[in-house]
């Protein structure tokens, strides 16, 4: 019965490795999330300006735009 230990210890140090591998990459993912998150600044899209929305048409505008307003030119 002594070759049943080593396999025992074997496995649960697979089990272990497993469940660590997993944990660092659950962590890696969300780290990377956060940091895309916090440092990218999307393009201003095409939107209707604020106020100028229907939200019966379908048409909404944003809350509060963080793009800088056009200019008449």
């Amino acid at each position: 019965m002594t070759a049943v230990a080593p396999i025992r210890k074997r496995g649960r140090f697979v089990l272990w490795l497993g469940i660590a591998s997993g944990l660092l990459l659950l962590a890696g993912a969300n780290w990377h999330l956060v940091h895309v998150a916090t440092t990218s600044q999307p393009d201003c899209v095409a939107h209707s300006r604020l106020g100028s929305g229907d939200g019966e048409r379908g048409v909404f505008s944003a809350a509060q735009s963080s793009c800088s307003p056009r200019t008449a030119q």
